[in-house]
């Protein structure tokens, strides 16, 4: 009788199980993604016990309580996460190395055990001795705090069971085993296995469990993408670590809103939220400078103004440079493309160098008509004043199309004190500005980039 394999294939993907290496994964199409893992087989001689069924519940007889979120004390994330921590929740936190991750979580444990929750640290990279000392470095922290330093899963899944805390922190999950996986932490295998047993933790015993996960180069959580699915929310912690500010990203949240941005300042104290990001995005913005313009963009349900800079200069290479920081970088060729065909501005020639001023990265496309006034602005020498803002998605034809919540951003704009905004034709006609108090903000829509070199 031959014997049961020791060893099976999983995708770090989507974590398909197969007996043999493949080339390409069967369940998500990925390429070169098996790798190969340890298995522990369960004897199939033993008795099983029986399990008494369960039924299922109606709907609307489900109790709901707002006492399913805990507020974290820290703003910025509680916006982020929804409206607070869900009790029961498995978030994982991401981010490049240094960027932050830990420093956040051990914030938010200063502020939980100050409203008298019971908070368990536990960490597979640091000593004791090494958290206190952070601890120490951010602030007056309460004796009721837990640490632990532990990477065996077992142990730790045990000394939770039986703490009973409110909130638990695992830093990081790829320093996390079990002994019966028999692979190395950070594997495959091992990932999957110690986010489970801590998804069963968090789901049975009603405990909130933050997990901070590793990235790879490519600024992805390291393991298999599985990983992500297995979890309630995915928080990605982002921005320039030679620069202060740093952004917090939802990716992933199944009980609030996606893409929702908090923002903060690493200090020596630790991170410092930030109240008002558009003012905190605008400081030092130049004065009478061309290829400078504000423009709004929405993350998540937050209205956010940016500096967008461009400079066009002749090229001294037989092909132009292209250069974009902070915005997709296809997206900038494609509108260097409309300025040429529609507008007969010649950039076949020119180089061109886009950058979002202060290190936040965009993806929506109402930043379009920020990126063509900055080329415009440098390409002419002209100065676009600094009280102007602008906001719209501009198409192939050379149309400025509608965005959405057009509201939020006039509002946001006349807010911080802006005279001029201009927007797409169709969302000024859906404004009810009898209703809006513009403080002198004056609108001007347009419907296609033509109408844009008027402006200018």
């Amino acid at each position: 009788m031959a014997k049961a394999k020791k060893t099976a294939y999983f995708c770090k993907e989507c974590g398909m199980e197969s007996s043999k290496w493949l080339g390409q994964c069967p369940g998500c199409g990925a390429w070169g993604s098996f790798v190969e893992e340890p298995v522990v087989r369960t004897s199939t001689g033993k008795a099983v016990a029986h399990k008494e069924s369960r039924q299922p519940s109606k709907l609307s007889e489900v109790e709901f309580s707002e006492d399913t979120r805990i507020a974290s004390g820290i703003e910025e994330l509680d916006r982020v996460l929804g409206g607070g921590i869900v009790v029961g929740s498995l978030v994982l936190v991401g981010g490049d190395p240094g960027i932050g991750k830990s420093t956040l979580l051990l914030q938010m444990c200063q502020k939980l055990v100050q409203q008298g929750k019971k908070v368990l640290y536990v960490s597979g990279e640091e000593s004791e001795k090494q958290i206190k000392m952070r601890a120490d470095r951010l602030g007056v922290f309460q004796s009721d705090l837990l640490v632990m330093s532990e990477t065996d899963l077992d142990i730790v899944a045990e000394t939770i069971t039986r703490s009973t805390p409110d909130v638990v922190i695992i830093d990081s999950i790829q320093t996390m085993y079990r002994e019966e996986i028999g692979s190395a932490p950070g594997s495959v295998g091992q990932v999957r296995e110690t986010t489970s047993t801590l998804l069963r933790l968090a789901k049975g015993m009603s405990i909130s469990i933050f997990i901070v996960g590793h990235v790879t180069k490519e600024g992805v959580v390291a393991g298999p993408r599985v990983l992500e699915h297995m979890v309630d929310t995915v928080l990605y912690f982002e921005g320039d670590g030679g620069a202060s500010y740093r952004f917090l990203r939802g990716v992933k949240n199944r009980f609030g809103s996606t893409n929702e941005v908090g923002v903060f300042e690493m200090r020596g104290s630790g991170l410092a939220e930030v109240a008002n990001p558009s003012e905190f995005m605008l400081q030092g913005k130049p004065e009478d400078a061309p290829g400078s313009v504000v423009a709004c963009s929405m993350e998540g349900t937050r209205p956010i103004l940016v500096e967008v800079q461009g400079l066009v200069c002749q090229t001294n290479f037989n092909y132009p440079k292209r250069t974009a920081a902070g915005i997709d970088f296809n997206r900038v060729n494609l509108l260097l493309a409309v300025l040429e065909k529609r507008l007969g501005v010649r950039m076949s020639d020119m180089d061109a160098y886009i950058n979002v001023a202060g290190g936040m990265r965009l993806n929506e496309p109402a930043v379009d008509m920020g990126i063509v006034l900055a080329i415009l602005s440098s390409y002419r020498n002209q100065v676009i004043d600094g009280r102007t803002i602008c906001f719209g998605e501009i198409g192939l034809v050379g149309e400025v199309r509608a965005v959405s919540m057009a509201e939020a951003r006039v509002q946001e704009a006349a807010k911080l004190g802006f005279e001029r905004c201009i927007l797409p034709e169709v969302n000024r006609r859906q404004l009810d500005l009898d209703q809006m108090d513009l403080k002198g903000l004056k609108l001007v829509g347009i419907s296609n980039v033509y109408e844009l070199l008027e402006i200018l």
